[in-house]
């Protein structure tokens, strides 16, 4: 009967929250405590109740009493230390209010008033218990709440890094900016730049369905982005009939240069192969690379941000991809790309001529790809 009574209670309880959250606001803070209060108010009526009826005393050493405990630790789930120790303070009063107003306001009434195993002692003892089990519960609530907050904040910044970038780089990069979460704020940073452009697209969309020109868009782009990122790149912007991409930030993996000759590299290599299955039509590319500082960072507001890479770099590897065709070659790179390639992959080029590029002070030694063979 005592547990049928705390459980009908409870979603009684539980009735007249929901009932008046709708009528009008109420202070959760306010209802915590409040909530608290009645269930240990209940109880400890239970006891009143019992105790009377009976005129046994021995009921309050009982097994029964322990049901104040169960709801000191229920009370952690509401995740307020504070609330804890008003639960384990107001058990423990009303406890040792109920035994001593037995013990003396109906000294001699009660059939086990002069039991030797009751005392005084053994009362506020019990309660000491109380308000010691109410701290402890305070200090697993506070713990709870924190592991709570921290996985919050993880969870945030996953989502803000996700928002921020979208599809653009892998979950190994996501990883990686949430492990260095300094990554995203302004920075200068070496990296190396890529400007990828599809040649005759004008024409090709001229001459096709809007449909064809999406899907025809989709399968290069799908396998250049695959590539791109396998090589720890980033697409930074798509450009209509090409796209920016970023080696060595937000997070530098390794030889930035490096990874981004062997993505071009593959990029052309797989469009042979995709032409040559019948996948795609004839296709043109020029790619152009440069390496150099470049000024990195989150740029906008809270409602609209997005990660940025401006500076000198990033103008010179779009006017060096423009180089290509005046040269008709499909990859140029810079002497800065070129110097840090290890010998394998600088085999794999040879020097052009020093071009003067508009924005460049000096000279600049471009190095061209060997293997032409695209489409």
């Amino acid at each position: 009967i005592f547990t049928v009574i705390i459980i009908v209670y409870e979603f009684f309880i539980l009735y007249l929250i929901g009932k008046w959250n709708k009528s009008f606001f109420i202070n959760p803070r306010f209802l915590s405590y409040f909530n608290s209060f009645s269930e240990i108010s209940l109880l400890s009526l239970l006891l009143i109740f019992i105790v009377s009826y009976s005129g046994q005393t021995i009921i309050l050493q009982s097994p029964a009493t322990l049901t104040y405990f169960i709801f000191i630790v229920l009370s952690t789930f509401r995740l307020n230390p504070r609330l804890s120790i008003f639960t384990g303070a107001l058990a423990a009063f009303e406890f040792i209010s109920i035994s001593i107003y037995f013990s003396t306001y109906y000294s001699g009434t009660l059939v086990d008033d002069v039991h030797p195993d009751l005392s005084g002692m053994q009362y506020l003892g019990q309660g000491l218990i109380m308000i010691i089990a109410g701290i402890a519960a305070s200090f697993v609530a506070n713990l709870i709440k924190k592991k709570m907050i921290i996985s919050w904040n993880n969870i945030k910044e996953k989502n803000e890094v996700i928002d921020l970038f979208g599809q653009q780089i892998s979950p190994q990069i996501v990883e990686n900016i949430l492990e260095n979460k300094t990554e995203l704020s302004g920075a200068r940073k070496m990296v190396c730049i890529m400007f990828l452009d599809i040649r005759q697209f004008t024409p090709f969309v001229e001459k096709h369905q809007p449909e064809e020109v999406v899907a025809y868009l989709n399968t290069l782009f799908g396998f250049m982005i695959d590539i791109v990122q396998s090589h720890h790149g980033v697409i930074n912007q798509f450009l209509g009939d090409g796209f920016m991409a970023t080696f060595g930030a937000p997070v530098s993996v390794g030889n930035s240069s490096q990874h981004a000759a062997e993505a071009s590299q593959e990029i052309i290599e797989k469009i042979s192969i995709e032409f040559k299955k019948g996948n795609i039509p004839k296709t043109r590319i020029g790619i152009g690379l440069h390496f150099d500082e470049a000024v990195t960072g989150n740029i906008g507001s809270s409602l609209r941000k997005q990660y940025s890479i401006t500076g000198k770099v990033v103008i010179m590897a779009s006017r060096i991809e423009q180089l290509n065709k005046k040269h008709n070659t499909c990859l140029l790179i810079s002497r800065e790309v070129y110097s840090q390639l290890n010998k394998t992959t600088q085999n794999t080029f040879s020097w052009l001529e020093d071009s003067k590029i508009k924005g460049s002070e000096k000279l600049v030694s471009l190095y061209k790809y060997v293997k032409q063979d695209v489409g």
